[in-house]
C-alpha cells in the first residue's frame, strides 16, 4: 500500500462519523473524545470559544514531533497549519480552518504528503463538527483539546485502522 493510502487510512477520522447513534446530542467516543449524535445537533458556538488555541505550538505525536500554528479569530475563521516531523524528515502537513457555520463551529482539515500532494480530492476535506467547549477544553467530534495551562495543551484524536479504533495523544507546548 502506498504511503498516501496508509496515512489516509490511519487518519480516517471522518469514517467515525458513520458510527454516530443514540438519542443524545453528544456521547463519549473514547476516554478523552466525544461525538455528536447528529451533525444537526451542534450547539451554538463562536470563535471566541476556541480563541485560546491561537499561537505557535510544538510537541510530540504520531511517533515524532510536530509544529502547529493558529492565527487569532478574524473574518469568521481561524486558520491553522500543522507539520509532523520524523527526525529531520517531514511526515505530512495539514491546513486547518475553524469556521463559524450555522451558529456553531466546524474544524475542516486537508492533508498533504511531504511533497505537498493532497490526500483528499480537490473539493474534499475532513470535517470535525463542534461538540462542546468550556474554559479548559474544546471538543470536536473525534478530536479534543484540553488546556492544562496557558503553555500546555493535550490533544486527543480518534484514529481508525481497519476495524480497530484508538486514541492518539498529542502534547502541545506553546512556543514564544
Amino acid at each position: 500500500m502506498n504511503e498516501r493510502k496508509r496515512l489516509l487510512n490511519a487518519l480516517a477520522v471522518s469514517a467515525l462519523v458513520a458510527w454516530v447513534n443514540g438519542a443524545t446530542a453528544q456521547s463519549r467516543l473514547t476516554e478523552h473524545t466525544y461525538r455528536l449524535a447528529s451533525p444537526d445537533d451542534r450547539p451554538a458556538a463562536t470563535l471566541e470559544d476556541v480563541a485560546w488555541l491561537a499561537g505557535l505550538w510544538e510537541g510530540e505525536a504520531f511517533g515524532g514531533t510536530f509544529e502547529e500554528v493558529w492565527n487569532p479569530p478574524s473574518g469568521g475563521s481561524m486558520v491553522g497549519m500543522y507539520k509532523t516531523l520524523n527526525g529531520d524528515r517531514v511526515g505530512f502537513y495539514e491546513l486547518m480552518l475553524i469556521v463559524e457555520e450555522a451558529g456553531s463551529l466546524n474544524l475542516k482539515v486537508k492533508h498533504f504528503n511531504a511533497d505537498f500532494s493532497a490526500w483528499e480530492e480537490k473539493k474534499d476535506f475532513v470535517n470535525f463538527g463542534f461538540v462542546k467547549a468550556d474554559e479548559s477544553a474544546i471538543h470536536f467530534s473525534g478530536l479534543s483539546f484540553y488546556r492544562i495551562n496557558d503553555q500546555e495543551v493535550h490533544g486527543y484524536i480518534v484514529l481508525r485502522q481497519g476495524d480497530r479504533v484508538r486514541e492518539e495523544k498529542m502534547i502541545y507546548r506553546r512556543r514564544e
